[in-house]
């Protein structure tokens, strides 16, 4: 493995960093999309026999107290609840504005490392391929056939190791942004279920998946 990366010349070194980086973020978001996900349903099974009973200040205090994105919406609509029906979307759309960038939190830089990576790749192929046709130009028609492997080696080493980490990191950016988009929408059609409880009686149990 260490010879592959030494075969890869000096391009392989921010390869590697655009790896390791995006290594770090896509662990990152898995462990915090799961403990959102477990702080939700925690929150969801408190706060619907609270609406039940129309505890609403008691539900209000659940939801500060787990500081969730989805916490933060449905908190903001329990206190807009003597608002007119516009006012209360418009108060849980701008909130749910404000918490989606802690769900998006590195997937910015996680496509751009995606891109970079794969530029880079790129960029190693081209200057693998210019190293092995300086090569042919210097020694008549075969050249130095050792200097030549090495360069050609240099190219398809970097292309490889650019897209290894370019795959999964645009894999991982969609995942997580469809899932960020999901838990938003759920936070909303969770309001939704609930403001239908709460402004007529008995209509469907307030869920959210």
């Amino acid at each position: 493995m260490f010879d592959m990366i030494k075969n890869g010349g000096v391009i392989m070194i921010p390869i590697l960093l655009c790896g390791v980086a995006a290594t770090f973020i896509i662990i990152e978001r898995i462990v915090y999309f799961l403990g959102l996900g477990k702080s939700n349903r925690n929150l969801i099974s408190k706060i619907v026999p609270m609406i039940s009973e129309k505890d609403y200040i008691g539900a209000s205090i659940e939801c500060k107290a787990a500081a969730t994105p989805t916490s933060a919406v449905i908190g903001r609509a329990l206190e807009s609840l003597d608002f007119s029906s516009e006012e209360l979307n418009r108060a849980v759309e701008t909130e749910s504005a404000r918490q989606y960038p802690r769900l998006e939190r590195f997937l910015t830089a996680l496509g751009i490392i995606s891109n970079v990576a794969t530029l880079l790749g790129l960029l190693g192929t081209v200057t693998g391929n210019i190293k092995a046709f300086g090569v042919l130009g210097d020694g008549g028609t075969m050249g130095n056939p050792a200097i030549l492997a090495g360069s050609i080696s240099e190219a398809l080493v970097t292309t490889a190791a650019g897209l290894i980490i370019a795959i999964p990191s645009v894999i991982a950016h969609n995942f997580f942004v469809v899932k960020a988009d999901r838990l938003m929408t759920e936070a909303e059609n969770f309001v939704s279920d609930m403001m239908l409880k709460i402004n007529h009686e008995g209509s469907k149990e307030v869920t959210i998946r």
